[in-house]
């Protein structure tokens, strides 16, 4: 099928998106992981991607995909086993609803990350609305995708990528087994799979860089 390879930069959830999907499908790719700041990266991406000019970026055969849902589709398109989309046609437009719907509703997870005061208690409510949605859509079911993982599930994959993270950096804990206790054990599933669990980063490397970030954002004598 070709030489593929996928350039990134740590840590993305968009990047890591495309890592477990090839995981999953078991395609043999070469990761480029780079930074924005140097200069051979930076060509790369002006080559592959010189619309956006960030990652992720699939290369299959020489030839550049970007946009992380979109690359998503190739990959199903590309290399259709094991499926990340329903066959059924309705359970197909279905999966892509709830796609839709969660990178329409993670801006909330956002300003959760970099807001403070009122604006905070806000994102922090909209935060648990979003994720009382996903606990009612997912149910008792292993994973969205029912007993595999599917293309929601590699989406959504970020929140237990990195969500926990983020809400030791901001001092409050939202997801709670108590009160979502079906994305809990999601998020356990979904940690646990191979293709997944030997592709995610340590949580104390992820909480310096995103410590790092929101202080940057957000001076300590605001935030505190």
């Amino acid at each position: 099928m070709g030489e593929v390879k996928l350039l990134g930069v740590w840590p993305s959830p968009y990047v890591y998106r495309i890592i477990w999907a090839l995981e999953l499908k078991g395609v043999k790719y070469e990761y480029v992981e780079g930074e924005f700041h140097k200069p051979d990266f930076t060509d790369l991406l002006y080559k592959y991607n010189p619309v956006y000019k960030k990652v992720p970026v699939l290369v299959h055969d020489g030839k550049p995909i970007a946009e992380s849902t979109v690359i998503l589709e190739y990959i199903e398109e590309t290399w259709p086993y094991p499926p990340l989309l329903p066959q059924d046609p309705y359970e197909r437009a279905m999966a892509r609803f709830w796609v839709s719907f969660a990178e329409e509703k993670s801006i909330s997870f956002m300003s959760f990350f970099v807001t403070v005061g009122e604006e905070f208690q806000n994102a922090t409510k909209e935060v648990r609305e979003v994720l009382k949605v996903l606990e009612e859509t997912i149910g008792g079911e292993k994973y969205f995708g029912g007993e595999e993982i599917g293309v929601l599930d590699i989406n959504l994959g970020w929140i237990a990528l990195s969500f926990g993270v983020i809400e030791d950096v901001v001092g409050v804990e939202v997801l709670v087994v108590n009160d979502f206790p079906c994305l809990f054990t999601w998020v356990q599933n979904f940690r646990e799979h191979p293709a997944i669990k030997t592709n995610l980063p340590s949580h104390q490397e992820l909480f310096a860089y995103y410590k790092q970030k929101r202080d940057t954002i957000i001076p300590s004598e605001v935030a505190s």
